[in-house]
């Protein structure tokens, strides 16, 4: 029997903007795909209800795939697949691979020759690189900061020096509610000629992205909402 498809399928990043940020080709790849993957069901369900393909989204088949998710589960969760029948990856937020669990099914299927469907959609790490004029030749991104404060000052110290070495732009992300915490640590830790984009809401009604050097954040520090954000640096 012929193998299924891994289809790893984009959703919005701000609230609403399924119209504007989610391309035609996803929906009509959503048409072949009855059975997902995904971090949250619930949140799985209620984005593919509002882009309207199904008729009723009951009959779909959700599967959870999480940061706790072990390698040996795969097996059984790929089981559409085997059957024949596309398989689909839903992130919580932009694109499955990206700083998100989705990379742990991709893998899989590459190591027992599953085709791999990569869609079109918005990630807010790469827009956030677009428009941040920074070096889109060669960039990092790390995830998490440490939560001390102390730690976090030393890891951003660190990252600059290797920003600085190899010109190399560095980006991470933060929980929203950590938002100012996080600028405080930037604005403490880096070179003042260090250049610092803070992009806020991607996609959103807020969305903000600012490119600033560090000595002139300083002047005004901004007040940050609790809201997505990606924090770009290059030294």
């Amino acid at each position: 029997m012929v193998k299924g498809k891994l289809f790893l399928i984009p959703t919005v990043i701000a609230e609403g903007t399924q119209q504007t940020v989610i391309p035609v080709s996803v929906v009509e790849s959503l048409k072949q795909i009855n059975h997902f993957l995904a971090e949250d069901v619930r949140t799985a369900r209620r984005y593919l209800s509002s882009l309207k393909i199904y008729e009723s989204i009951e009959p779909l088949d959700f599967k959870v795939l999480n940061k706790d998710t072990k390698e040996q589960e795969l097996k059984d969760l790929f089981t559409p697949i085997r059957e024949g029948k596309n398989l689909g990856i839903l992130s919580e937020s932009g694109c499955p691979g990206i700083a998100d669990p989705g990379a742990l099914a991709a893998k899989y299927a590459h190591a027992n020759g599953i085709t791999v469907v990569p869609l079109t959609g918005p990630s807010s790490i790469l827009l956030a690189l677009m428009a941040s004029g920074l070096n889109g030749q060669k960039f990092a991104f790390h995830g998490y900061l440490p939560i001390d404060s102390k730690e976090s000052q030393e890891a951003i110290k660190g990252l600059e020096k290797e920003s600085r070495s190899k010109n190399q732009t560095q980006i991470f992300i933060e929980t929203p509610y950590r938002n100012n915490a996080i600028i405080a640590n930037l604005l403490k830790a880096l070179h003042e000629d260090t250049r610092l984009c803070i992009a806020i809401d991607v996609t959103g009604k807020e969305e903000s992205i600012s490119t600033k050097s560090i000595k002139d954040w300083r002047k005004h520090q901004p007040d940050l909402p609790k809201s997505p954000a990606v924090f770009l640096f290059l030294a």
